[in-house]
């Protein structure tokens, strides 16, 4: 079985939209109604993100993950994240993998990591 996609509520679509697209590179897709963003990334997954009203509270130790391929690919996404204007501290081993955590608007914790 393979994760086809998430959806996510979040408080300001424009925001994330632009988040995961310059520092992850997700493509945006044609979106069926205002208010949704659907974004693909270069591996077939999709990130549907669907604005609600006032502020999303994710509960305690939610996360989402990118795992890559090698922790050279953890480092050119941390690269990339600095490149686009987003901060995010620097790659460290953590439990047996190269990772780094990122937050996007919202409060959406973003774990990118690399298991050897």
């Amino acid at each position: 079985m393979q994760l086809n996609h998430i959806d996510l509520p979040v408080s300001d679509l424009d925001a994330c939209m632009d988040y995961f697209s310059r520092g992850f590179g997700f493509e945006q897709l044609a979106a069926p109604c205002p208010g949704m963003a659907i974004l693909r990334g270069d591996d077939g997954f999709v990130l549907v993100l669907n604005e609600v009203p006032g502020v999303v509270n994710y509960p305690p130790g939610f996360h989402i993950g990118f795992l890559q391929a090698s922790d050279e690919a953890v480092h050119a996404a941390h690269e990339r994240l600095r490149l686009a204007g987003f901060s995010a501290p620097a790659p460290a081993v953590s439990y047996g993998a190269l990772a780094f955590y990122a937050e996007a608007p919202g409060g959406i914790l973003i774990e990118i990591s690399h298991r050897g």
